[in-house]
């Protein structure tokens, strides 16, 4: 709203939600923070993994096979994100999303029982797949719901999880990384748990309802009107009509670019650290309570970063802000990765990058919605991301291979200045403050 603050914002942002809507935002916010929780935990333990599937593993070695498998985990969200958006457009929100959480469960416990880096890496694959799936049936499940009013800054703390999921992830690890990396696999079973709650009191926003219905009328409807006809075309080639295909390019562009930023951080950011300690004389058990520590700090931030982005984004806009968080992701992560190579400083500038780089995310969730149509919706979200991700698997590969050639610090600080795109994007998109939610 014109003229809001960002203090009057979160005085009254809560009033009049229904507890349906909260039920919605606590399911979603639970299951991100779940899966985010699965990556982070991956990334703790990829290196003592690796080192036991393998026979005596050079640094190289663990950096190549490592890098296929998180390639795998990545193309898995990707695929996951497409075949579950275009699901949820069709059979509805709420179907959708208790599937993709049911995957995501199985297959990561599964990856504990992984006796070789092949298996490891088929287990992630459809680990991925889930975990793709349940953040972009959540994102258009979440907006839909909170459509007419709290939008923006309900998004931006459901959106919280991500960063919840790897200050989670870092406790786990200090607790019972000690067991070994299989228990800290097995620990992912516990999202089915969300399953309950599910099937108890959900049922799909209004919106969808509408488009349910409307689909339904026009399937027996004799004749059809062009509206019509465009309307039931397959959702995914409504993305490149008239109406959406520049939408469409500015998603693709601002995911793209954040999600490069971020991917090679996630899954190397513990690696960097235990490389940094090894040459401070710390390593194997006693590595661990520092890595946890700087995985908190930057959980910590990230999690300030998600839950502001909302009422900045409200008394800002949206493209500022996207733009603020863009630009401090560059600056932040390029001074961490370059110029900083002992432990001591890194905790608290991982703060700081986490506010920027996870924070930024949010506006997957509060500018996407904005651009597109509820019947291509959950399509559109996942299309932005799934290509995006298809792109980005190829980051901790290409770092990942980039060890033999150059420092891993030197590799993950080039992806980040990938942030660029994403300030492309908000240079070309439009703003969407003042819209009310497509119908």
């Amino acid at each position: 709203m014109q003229g809001t603050t960002v203090t009057d914002s979160i005085i009254g942002f809560s009033r009049g939600i229904t507890r349906y809507q909260w039920l919605v935002f606590f399911v979603v916010w639970a299951g991100w923070t779940l899966d985010a929780a699965d990556f982070a935990l991956y990334s703790l333990v990829l290196q003592p993994a690796l080192r036991d599937l393998m026979v005596n593993p050079t640094p190289v070695d663990i950096g190549r096979v490592g890098g296929l498998i998180s390639t795998a985990g990545l193309l898995g969200w990707a695929f996951g994100g497409f075949t579950f958006g275009i699901l949820a457009d069709y059979i509805g929100r709420v179907r959708t999303l208790a599937l993709s959480i049911l995957i995501f469960s199985v297959f990561t416990a599964l990856q504990g029982l992984a006796q070789t880096p092949f298996q490891l890496g088929f287990f992630r694959f459809f680990a991925g797949v889930g975990t793709g799936a349940e953040i972009i049936v959540g994102i258009p499940f979440v907006a839909e719901a909170f459509a007419e009013k709290n939008r923006a800054r309900i998004l931006g703390i459901m959106m919280t999880g991500g960063a919840f999921g790897t200050l989670l992830a870092a406790q786990v690890y200090n607790l019972i990384g000690h067991w070994g990396w299989r228990w800290v696999f097995y620990v992912g079973i516990v999202p089915a748990v969300l399953l309950v709650f599910i099937r108890r009191g959900m049922v799909e926003p209004e919106r969808f309802a509408a488009v349910r219905d409307r689909r339904r009328a026009l399937a027996n409807a004799r004749s059809h009107s062009e509206e019509d006809k465009e309307f039931l075309r397959f959702v995914p080639l409504q993305l490149f009509n008239r109406q959406n295909r520049y939408s469409t390019l500015i998603g693709l562009l601002f995911c793209v670019g954040t999600l490069l930023a971020i991917w090679t951080s996630v899954i190397w950011l513990p690696s960097i650290q235990r490389n940094i300690l090894a040459t401070e004389g710390i390593s194997g058990n006693a590595a661990i309570s520092y890595i946890s520590f700087g995985m908190t700090m930057w959980a910590l931030g990230g999690i300030f970063g998600y839950a502001a982005f909302g009422f900045i984004a409200d008394a800002l806009g949206r493209r500022p802000t996207i733009f603020i968080y863009n630009l401090g992701t560059l600056v932040v992560g390029v001074c961490l990765y370059m110029m900083v190579d002992t432990f001591a400083p890194y905790p608290y500038l991982l703060f700081v990058f986490g506010f920027f780089v996870f924070g930024v995310f949010s506006g997957h969730a509060v500018y996407l919605p904005e651009l597109f149509p509820t019947h291509v919706r959950a399509t559109a979200v996942s299309f932005c991301n799934g290509t995006g991700r298809v792109i980005t698997s190829f980051g901790p590969l290409l770092a990942g291979l980039l060890v033999g050639v150059i420092n891993l610090r030197y590799a993950t600080a080039g992806m980040t200045c990938f942030a660029l795109l994403s300030i492309l994007a908000m240079y070309l998109g439009r703003e969407t403050r003042d819209d009310e939610l497509p119908r």
